[in-house]
């Protein structure tokens, strides 16, 4: 029995403050030397998750504490990546749930939740962040509770530790007015309460499969923890499947357990233990790494499946090439073959003439951050409007993805996001107040009708508004949804857009380029306020002539170009429409350039 060894998660909400608690565990356990030089939340080693203050991939970490060791795994809090959450609880023993002191329960809390008491994990609540000035954790307290109750938690997980704390500030304490002077009262809770699990060193080895990191020094490295036996260097091994179908074969070549964030090269992993792999090139997330005479899987949480997919394809424009290094239909399926194979919430498939990739995953987010990686990398490409994913019932009728929406904000503005998701298809669920003329709201919508509303809804509530969307399952098929209603402003040349000429076409919409900014025939240059799509010329100059006239000289102001993220843009797009992304430029364009060929192929058939 491996008594000195406790494997948890911490879960919460997005932005309730886990990845700098764990930050803050490591520093005060002695994780760091004294004089060693730590990055602000550096479990969020991604360039993306630093930039946006998210957590994207599950990682592992390791503490000592009483001649314990402590394996801590971070988890993320947004909803696109409930895949992540779902396979790593089945490594824990245990889990801390964090919940925000100030906001209470929230959407994520009670998926995240659901899940952990599913796998019979007994929780450690912690309500969090209580040096706010408006936190109310008594009631957070009597929240969270309810949230158990409601949830089916049996007797003993209903009988939860409870601590205060302060992640940003390092203290945890029994009483919300005890001691703060650090967090040494939740590492002793976590030994004291977390049972390490009862494992057989003697069977042969095995592990499941739990997270996968491309290495470029290791290649494929595989992360899970040991079941049964124990794992050396240099042995054979092999994987199977859920159906106990062998996957790969090949020998044990690099073991790693982690010590701090860092991995440790180590000969022998025993079970019980967290630890990263080398040596399997086909072997996925969900198999089972085992000793060769082992023929029964490991029970593993199968995979929600996507709910939206986008289709990736060659950027066809005239300015393909011009800021971008990767083009081809080869760099860009070979980018997202190796996505696929490394985010198991991302599916991929391709059509019969290999130039377009049809990318499957759970919501926006995750679709976008692929994206955005994608642009940093040097790629190019043409990407289609989203679509949602449909399923049919046992009777033949089309369900759709439908999510749960909380909303918090002021009572001023709650009529306005009523209005605004009743036209989404939108049904109200809850209404309640949550003090100082404040409101939270619980609706149902489907999916498709929440495409890039995150930038609607902070208009709508000036940006003091808080929005949470989660999956909640699927639902009837709720009829047709508007889309856009205003027609798109096109270019009728290739060139450089010119201040006179954008200055003169405002009044017709919303204009997206500025002075000097390159276009093309078919791209989409502004927004008409009206439906109904216009071509026109934003390279027209001002006629120069020997005349002088009042006024006539005076500087062009042209009204600020609007920035848009990838999703708003996306979601702007109707079905005959494309984004074209590069590193430097998002263009919105038509799907087909040339106006003629525009006509004939709605002539001919539905637009694409």
């Amino acid at each position: 029995m491996n008594n000195n060894i406790r494997n948890i998660t911490i879960i919460a909400h997005v932005d309730h403050g886990k990845t700098t608690m764990i930050d803050t565990l490591m520093k005060q356990s002695g994780s760091f030397r004294e004089n060693e030089v730590v990055d602000e939340r550096l479990m969020d080693s991604g360039e993306l998750e630093k930039e946006r203050g998210i957590t994207i991939l599950a990682k592992p970490a390791s503490i000592t504490w009483k001649d314990s060791r402590i394996n801590i795994i971070d988890t993320p809090g947004h909803r696109d990546f409930a895949a992540e959450v779902e396979r790593v609880l089945s490594m824990a023993d245990g889990a801390l749930l964090l919940i925000d002191s100030a906001e209470g329960v929230m959407p994520q809390t009670k998926f995240v939740l659901a899940k952990a008491l599913k796998q019979g994990l007994k929780p450690i609540v912690i309500i969090n962040k209580l040096d706010k000035a408006d936190q109310r954790a008594n009631e957070v307290l009597d929240e969270t509770f309810d949230l158990f109750v409601s949830l089916d938690a049996n007797e003993e997980q209903l009988d939860f530790p409870v601590l205060y704390a302060s992640g940003r500030s390092g203290w945890a304490s029994k009483e919300v007015d005890g001691p703060r002077e650090n967090l040494h009262p939740l590492l002793d809770l976590i030994l004291e309460h977390v049972n390490p699990d009862d494992l057989d060193k003697t069977k042969p080895f095995a592990m499941l499969s739990t997270l996968l990191y491309a290495d470029s020094f290791l290649g494929r490295s595989l992360v899970g923890k040991i079941s049964q036996g124990t794992a050396k260097a240099n042995q054979p091994i092999k994987a199977i499947n859920l159906k106990g179908e062998i996957v790969d074969e090949g020998r044990l070549t690099k073991i790693f357990r982690y010590e701090g964030t860092k991995k440790v090269p180590i000969e022998v992993g025993e079970a019980g233990d967290i630890v990263v792999i080398a040596g399997l090139e086909k072997a996925n997330v969900a198999d089972t790494i085992c000793d060769p005479e082992v023929t029964e899987p490991l029970p593993a949480t199968p995979i929600d499946p996507p709910t939206m997919s986008i289709t990736i394809s060659v950027n066809s424009s005239p300015l393909a090439g011009t800021e971008g290094k990767k083009l081809t239909s080869t760099q860009i399926r070979d980018r997202l073959v190796t996505e696929a194979q490394n985010n198991v919430g991302i599916s991929f498939s391709q059509n019969n003439n290999v130039d377009a990739f049809v990318i499957s995953g759970r919501g926006e987010l995750m679709l976008e951050i692929l994206l955005t990686q994608m642009r940093r990398e040097g790629f190019e490409m043409t990407v289609s409007p989203p679509k949602v994913l449909y399923q049919k019932d046992e009777n033949g009728n089309r369900l759709e993805p439908i999510e749960e929406i909380t909303v918090d904000l002021d009572e001023e503005f709650s009529s306005k996001i009523i209005d605004s998701m009743n036209r989404r298809k939108g049904k109200l669920l809850d209404l309640k107040d949550t003090g100082k003329d404040k409101k939270r709201l619980i609706f149902h919508a489907p999916t498709r009708g929440l495409m890039g509303y995150t930038s609607r809804f902070l208009t709508l509530t000036k940006g003091t508004g808080v929005i949470n969307r989660i999956f909640h399952g699927y639902g009837k098929f709720e009829g047709e949804m508007d889309g856009r209603k205003n027609g798109a402003l096109i270019s009728m040349a290739n060139g450089k857009a010119v201040a006179f000429a954008i200055f003169n076409l405002q009044a017709r919409g919303e204009m997206f380029v500025t002075h000097n900014d390159p276009v093309y025939e078919g791209m989409i240059v502004g927004l008409a306020p009206k439906a109904g799509d216009m071509i026109i010329n934003v390279m027209k100059g001002k006629q120069l002539t020997n005349m002088r006239t009042q006024g006539t000289d005076e500087n062009v102001v042209l009204t600020p170009v609007r920035q848009m993220s990838i999703a708003e843009q996306l979601s702007m797009l109707n079905t005959d429409e494309a984004l074209e992304i590069t590193p430097k430029s998002l263009r919105l364009r038509k799907a087909i350039l040339n106006p003629n060929d525009r006509k004939k192929n709605e002539k001919s058939s539905t637009p694409l």
